[in-house]
């Protein structure tokens, strides 16, 4: 397996890209509102993303039809702009991949409208802090199956499931480079880190069992009990030391 490590002016590029991709995705958390379709979110990032100056990432890649995934309440992931309006109280989740300058950022936020339930508002806190919890393994040297572990752990303690079928992935120059990255795994195991690789961590995480269905549409994943899920996703530069959090948020609870 060869796993690709960035540097100087790749390293700057890719910044730009994670950068912009982020900022993107907090205009469109701004926008996520009761009534608003899904379709409107879609078309908003399509803007964005022309105005910055960038391509999406998701559109056609695959023959994927829009310009970010959208996903609620029990949509896992790759949920696409629809008809289907927000409702107060929904886990919305979007996902944003950007292409510049012949780079790619890539991160995910799942947006609580209004007020929600105590119960999704935990589901929400355990996502985010397995993601946390990641993040704090990243090392120069550290096997790739600690990361995966320190997800699947966390995550299992709380009561909630891992999604399986679906992992985080290097990131940089095409939207998945090698590794794959589980949110589950064996500590001890996989290929060691290296200063230079940029890995994007994204745990998904169900209220129910860690089973999921494709949906006709062909893309749209959801949890096969229909229990809520959440998605969080960085994308994280691995150095000799402090993991750089390469799509940081104002948002973002990461310190």
């Amino acid at each position: 397996m060869k796993i690709p490590l960035k540097k100087g002016v790749e390293l700057e590029r890719m910044r730009v890209a994670c950068r912009t991709a982020s900022l993107i995705l907090d205009k469109l958390s701004e926008a996520v509102a009761p009534g608003v379709p899904t379709k409107e979110i879609d078309n908003l990032a399509a803007k964005l993303i022309a105005d910055a100056g960038c391509k999406s990432a998701f559109l056609n890649y695959k023959e994927f039809p829009g310009h970010i995934c959208i996903s609620i309440n029990e949509e896992v992931v790759h949920g696409i702009g629809g008809e289907r309006k927000i409702q107060y109280g929904d886990l919305v989740k979007i996902d944003v991949g950007v292409v510049k300058d012949g780079w790619v950022g890539d991160t995910a936020s799942t947006i609580p409208v209004g007020l929600i339930t105590p119960e999704a508002q935990q589901l929400l806190d355990a996502t985010e802090g397995a993601l946390e919890k990641a993040v704090s393994v990243v090392r120069d040297g550290v096997r790739l199956g600690d990361v995966c572990n320190a997800i699947e752990m966390f995550v299992l303690a709380r009561g909630y499931s891992v999604v399986r079928e679906f992992v985080g992935h290097g990131v940089g120059r095409k939207l998945h480079e090698e590794p794959q990255i589980p949110n589950f795994g064996r500590r001890g195991t996989g290929p060691r880190l290296r200063a230079g690789m940029t890995l994007a961590i994204e745990p998904m995480v169900n209220a129910g069992g860690s089973d999921v269905r494709l949906l006709p549409d062909k893309w749209t994943v959801v949890t096969a009990d229909r229990s809520l899920s959440a998605h969080f996703e960085h994308t994280i530069l691995v150095t000799n030391n402090e993991p750089e959090i390469l799509t940081w948020r104002e948002k973002t609870r990461l310190k």
